[in-house]
């Protein structure tokens, strides 16, 4: 086999009704491709705002890797769970760069570029956490001395105001900055 790195791009049609489905779709597969030994990198765009045509490319250090990806269980899981949605069209492999941006000539960027390293769900979810206590106990405590009668409220609606109320900030300012915070834990530098 071949060492030198391999592009695959994979012409797809998409049922316009689950463009939403069909996006957490391509995701998943990124998400799984970059997993494999020899994963260099994977994106993907549409024909057009309103095109079903979809392109997608991604990339392996060699044939033996791309083999190892093509073969796996996980891609043809991947592959059975969009069958109902997507349908592929056309599959090129290259081992240069050149022609792969001739076509299509107008496009709409939905993803592209390389995955990055995705630290483990255990560091994820000490990173929430850090995030998420402080908040909630500041919330708590101040809902607690500045809104009477809250302890008489039923569970459900003080679960609902918390989480209609702290989402938000947990999504937009606790999270970017705790991540900011420990990147160099998060993802440290191979």
């Amino acid at each position: 086999m071949d060492n030198t790195p391999i592009t695959v791009s994979i012409e797809r049609t998409v049922d316009p009704a689950r463009i939403f489905e069909a996006t957490a779709w391509m995701q998943t597969g990124i998400n799984l491709a970059s997993n494999y030994p020899g994963f260099l990198g994977s994106g993907w765009v549409r024909a057009g705002t309103y095109s079903t045509t979809w392109h997608m490319l991604y990339r392996f250090a060699d044939d033996a890797a791309l083999l190892h990806w093509e073969q796996s269980p996980e891609r043809a899981w991947w592959l059975q769970s969009g069958s109902s949605f997507v349908h592929e069209r056309t599959t090129e492999r290259r081992t240069g760069i050149e022609g792969w941006f001739d076509e299509p000539t107008e496009i709409t960027v939905e993803h592209a570029g390389v995955v990055a390293d995705v630290p483990p769900r255990w560091k994820q979810a000490v990173a929430i956490w850090l995030g998420f206590f402080p908040l909630n106990l500041l919330f708590t405590l101040l809902v607690t001395l500045l809104v009477p009668g809250w302890e008489a409220l039923p569970i459900i609606v003080h679960v609902l105001i918390t989480t209609l109320c702290l989402t938000p900030i947990m999504t937009y300012v606790m999270l970017p900055g705790v991540t900011r915070l420990l990147r160099p834990w998060l993802s440290p530098t191979k």
